[in-house]
């Protein structure tokens, strides 16, 4: 049974729930190890709003987190027109490489970032879909070096279908992890929408010599991954009736934890490149990073961090449809193994919403920053592979660094 704590409230909270600053849950392991057993049976205990106990967000939407992001190759193909921004003496980091942010240099040391994310429900308690979204939105700043600020609310409600209380929830719980974060919700903007949306538009600031960006990395770094993968595969599992409560919890604690660590890191001269994993997948951000770098980064299945009962989802096909989206945008750049399975494959295409950071360090250090992660609430980073000389592909391998556990 998991072991729970009682909040000044009085509700019962599991232990491994962080406080949005620091924790995590240590719900996590290689993939390889021995999976959880597959509960057929497993269904999620309702969490019913007063007075509309059958109301549930997700049945709103088409598709949820970041997993209803365009496709990459959609994506591309939109922006095919789009002209790179031609260089200005200020703008640091503009759309030449999908960045996490933009970055604006305000004087010799300092710059201000700015970043937008909004998306539809990944869940149905509408206070954990505010929380949620919010901390995926902050998690750009974070992963560029930088710290949040500001942010502006991004609202899309279908009018006349969802209750005031169930919108305010929402907002709140937005408002809740972004005060966690010391960030003040200054204003934003509302529009009547046929599926509910949310998410924020954040501005950072940084210092000029810690943004990190999603190229930078060298031949030789070390990857880190600081958060675990399979966010995706729980929604799906969630949406079909799979997700049991302790899965659920384990969803909302990994997808509220603040990447805050990002901008420690980023002080760190030792740490190269920065990314966060979202919608594209582990392999599809990995794939941007090695494009930016203009290198081959090499991952290892063995060693990639997973929620306890991803490995279970994705044997049994519960996946999302994004995460056959992502592999036909990007597959062609993606070398596997002959031998890997599809499962494993979707898991490292599993679109992830407020997923982990994705880091190239020098290799000489990197235990040391796998140290500090752990130290600052991180449980389930592992550092998952190394980075190559070479073309700009991503390489999995079905053998490699054994990743690391502080178990």
């Amino acid at each position: 049974m998991q072991e729970t704590s009682t909040s000044s409230e009085g509700d019962r909270l599991p232990v491994g729930r962080p406080d949005f600053k620091s924790g995590g849950t240590r719900e996590t392991r290689p993939v390889g190890s021995t999976p959880t057993p597959f509960r057929q049976d497993a269904q999620l205990e309702d969490r019913p709003l007063a007075g509309d106990p059958v109301l549930r967000l997700t049945e709103f939407a088409h598709g949820g987190g970041c997993g209803c992001k365009l496709a990459p190759a959609v994506l591309q193909d939109l922006l095919a027109e789009q002209l790179v921004l031609p260089p200005i003496e200020n703008l640091l980091v503009g759309n030449e490489t999908g960045d996490d942010a933009a970055v604006w240099r305000i004087d010799e040391d300092h710059c201000v970032l700015s970043t937008t994310d909004f998306f539809t429900p990944i869940v149905d308690d509408p206070y954990d879909f505010g929380r949620i979204a919010a901390a995926n939105a902050l998690s750009d700043i974070y992963a560029m070096g930088g710290r949040p600020v500001m942010a502006l609310a991004v609202l899309g409600i279908p009018v006349g279908k969802l209750p005031t209380e169930v919108v305010r929830k929402i907002l709140r719980g937005g408002a809740d992890v972004c005060a966690a974060a010391g960030v003040p919700v200054a204003g934003g903007h509302s529009i009547d929408v046929p599926e509910p949306i949310y998410g924020l538009a954040v501005t950072g600031l940084c210092k000029t010599a810690a943004v990190r960006r999603n190229r930078g990395a060298r031949p030789g770094d070390a990857l880190i991954l600081t958060k675990p993968v399979g966010v995706g595969l729980y929604s799906a599992a969630l949406k079909k009736g799979r997700l049991d409560e302790a899965g659920y919890e384990a969803l909302v604690a990994t997808t509220t934890l603040l990447n805050s660590v990002g901008a420690d890191l980023a002080a760190d001269p030792d740490v190269h490149a920065m990314t966060d994993v979202t919608g594209f997948g582990l392999a599809g951000h990995a794939l941007e990073m090695a494009r930016g770098s203009g290198v081959t980064l090499r991952l290892y299945p063995s060693s990639v961090p997973l929620l306890s009962q991803a490995e279970a989802f994705a044997r049994n096909g519960i996946v999302t449809g994004a995460s056959s989206r992502n592999w036909q945008s990007y597959g062609a750049s993606v070398e596997m193994p002959d031998a890997l399975p599809d499962w494993q494959r979707n898991i490292l295409t599993d679109p992830q919403t407020s997923g982990g950071l994705l880091l190239a360090c020098d290799p000489a250090t990197a235990g040391a920053i796998l140290e500090r992660i752990w130290v600052a609430g991180y449980s389930g980073a592992r550092r998952i592979g190394d980075v190559l000389p070479g073309d700009a592909k991503v390489e999995v391998a079905m053998a490699g660094h054994s990743g690391a556990s502080r178990d």
